[in-house]
């Protein structure tokens, strides 16, 4: 028993003090003339879907949920983040060649249409970015239009 409270007691200080090591925030206030949405002129409906379901991780402003000021969470959640930028930012969009538009709307129709994205992990938490049928068939037909303009 004594072996237990030890264990506890250690287990409470690192959990204590981790949350001394803060995380970067991926926050911006400012929208680019690069971003996906100014550049394309998308639907209203669309703007919608992806803001709600793809602009958290692939932006340059992530809507923070409470458990973002708690350790390990934050982490996780900033590496989330940060990987899901280095695959796609949104607000970056006009900054990429024609080919790798091409490229990205090819990866977002594969990943939409096998429901890779939104991520399970984080649908799970935040339910308003699951998308229903409709509005990935939705998302998935503008996208091969854009495609077929990057072509």
């Amino acid at each position: 028993m004594k072996i237990f409270k030890v264990i506890a007691w250690i287990a409470l200080i690192a959990f204590v003090g981790i949350q001394f090591f803060p995380t970067d925030r991926n926050e911006s206030d400012l929208i680019p003339q690069t971003d996906f949405m100014l550049v394309n002129q998308v639907p209203t409906s669309i703007q919608n879907q992806l803001k709600e379901s793809c602009y958290d991780c692939h932006s340059n402003n992530t809507k923070y949920p409470w458990y973002n000021k708690i350790q390990p969470a934050a982490w996780y959640l900033e590496d989330h983040v940060k990987e899901g930028k280095s695959e796609l930012n949104f607000n970056e969009w006009d900054s990429l060649s024609r080919r790798r538009k091409a490229s990205k709307l090819r990866s977002i129709i594969k990943q939409v249409e096998s429901d890779e994205m939104p991520l399970s992990s984080y649908t799970l938490i935040h339910s308003d970015a699951v998308l229903s049928k409709a509005q990935q068939t939705e998302i998935i037909e503008y996208m091969r239009q854009l495609k077929g303009e990057a072509n």
